[in-house]
């Protein structure tokens, strides 16, 4: 708060003291002059005229005992949250005759104007370190990785360690793009954009199936209809991986059907009877973990974009994740098209 307003000492209740002797004087002013005129002292015309002008400077006197509340009205109307400066909102502008209850409002909200500049200062400082600093050591690990890969003579027990390496880099990358859509600030231009869904399926599904060389899991994609949605073509991808990797984690081997209909696209998994090679043992299958990281993260995602979130489990142990989007686009709809 600026030195100026909080050196000052509002009274308690001087605004509605202020109003009272207002209105007990406009009361007595009336009362005398209409005494006058009953006893025919003064004529008609002069009461109505005395009437009118003393109601007129009360509600004058009234208007500027208000004029602080208004001005802290017009600041927190103009004030977007967005400015970094809490002392732009110019609360030292505040009358020495402001009530004790307006400049409390005034403090409590340039207190909150702090706050939410320090958190504004502390998502774009965390948002461009994540962005740098998380960022370019993934890609120097990936393309270690890659170029690992293509080294002749490696052993079994090395390309299944370089398979490991790259699954882990490319969870990591996804989990870095998840927190940085879920710190970033609301309505920007990527939350705006127009994509085709089944496009944005492909190709995670292309990366999924690279990562799951070696595991006994397919990745089937059942398309009965094709969409496009307005928001974040970046939060969908996430969401999906979030989804079909959990869905992979549900059981040992089997396979993992990412369907799509109008306005809705589910993952479930399809586990097998039996282990190959085992036909006595059965396959393991979990039920749906609603409290895991990556539906942790899914149900973060889906609030902040609308897109609900369903989880139940069917017969057989089948788990099935549902998105549903409120708002689904036609596929070749053009750009803007509501």
């Amino acid at each position: 708060m600026d030195s100026r307003v909080t050196a000052v000492t509002f009274r308690v209740g001087a605004f509605r003291r202020r109003i009272a002797w207002v209105f007990g004087l406009q009361f007595l002013i009336v009362a005398i002059v209409c005494i006058l005129g009953i006893y025919n002292i003064v004529p008609s015309a002069v009461v109505i005229a005395a009437i009118v002008i003393t109601t007129a400077i009360a509600w004058f006197a009234t208007r500027r005992e208000w004029r602080p509340v208004r001005a802290l009205a017009r600041l927190v109307n103009r004030w977007d949250g967005l400015q970094l400066d809490p002392d732009a909102l110019h609360l030292e502008q505040m009358s020495t005759h402001t009530d004790a209850d307006v400049a409390s409002l005034a403090r409590g909200l340039h207190g909150f104007a702090t706050r939410i500049a320090n958190y504004n200062q502390r998502e774009r400082n965390f948002t461009r370190d994540a962005s740098h600093e998380l960022r370019s050591p993934l890609t120097v690990i990936k393309m270690s990785v890659d170029m690992l890969a293509e080294e002749e003579g490696l052993s079994d027990f090395g390309a299944r360690s370089v398979r490991r390496i790259k699954r882990a880099a490319r969870e990591m990358e996804v989990l870095v793009e998840a927190l940085l859509i879920l710190a970033r600030e609301t309505d920007t231009a990527t939350d705006h954009e127009r994509f085709i869904v089944n496009d944005v399926l492909l190709r995670e599904l292309e990366s999924a199936r690279e990562l799951l060389t070696g595991r006994p899991i397919v990745l089937v994609l059942e398309e009965s209809a094709r969409f496009a949605l307005e928001g974040s073509a970046q939060a969908f991808s996430v969401l999906c991986w979030q989804l079909i990797r959990n869905a992979c984690q549900q059981t040992e081997q089997g396979s993992v059907v990412i369907s799509v209909m109008y306005g809705v696209v589910s993952v479930s998994n399809h586990a097998d009877a039996l282990v190959p090679g085992d036909s006595s043992r059965p396959v393991r299958v979990h039920g749906v973990d609603r409290h895991g990281f990556e539906l942790a993260i899914a149900q973060r995602i889906s609030d902040r974009f609308g897109w609900p979130l369903e989880l139940q489990t069917r017969m057989g142990e089948e788990n099935v994740a549902r998105i549903r989007f409120p708002l689904p686009l036609p596929a070749n709809a053009p750009a803007g098209t509501p």
